[in-house]
């Protein structure tokens, strides 16, 4: 089983280039903002993805749910995700969204790191429970009868 240190330069370091890698695959004819997300399994796989734009913007996609809907096609268990990483190629850092902070909730352990990449390298930590105060989860949803 893989571990992901966030106290570790090395593992940060690594995860950059890894969503550094993702930036390659952007499609954002539109913004010119290329956006690369990476996520770590427990098992060291890594689910890789990009913002994917539409001339109808509201079509969309970004980086880390294109990244969470990866990992989860390939049947990684909510509890197995370590980490997500997001970088840009702009000078800020790589916020995610509210709808990517929704969806990061239902897919991803409320422990799980998420580490803010800016084009430089400098990184901000956190984790899901903290992206989103009040969060929305299925607890919320009222139970069948």
């Amino acid at each position: 089983m893989r571990t992901f240190d966030v106290n570790s330069k090395k593992d940060i370091q690594e995860l950059f280039l890894d969503c550094k890698k993702a930036l390659d695959i952007s499609y954002s004819p539109y913004s010119q903002n290329r956006v690369g997300a990476c996520i770590i399994s427990a098992t060291g796989a890594k689910y890789y993805g990009s913002n994917i734009e539409n001339a109808s913007y509201g079509l969309t996609m970004c980086a880390e749910r294109t990244a969470m809907f990866n990992a989860r096609i390939n049947n990684v268990k909510k509890e197995d995700q370590l980490v997500i990483g997001i970088a840009a190629d702009f000078n800020s850092y790589a916020w995610p969204c509210g709808a990517c902070r929704q969806v990061m909730v239902e897919l991803l352990p409320l422990e799980c790191h998420i580490v803010i990449f800016n084009k430089e390298g400098e990184y901000k930590i956190w984790q899901v429970k903290d992206c989103m105060p009040g969060i929305f989860s299925s607890s919320d949803l009222k139970e069948k009868n």
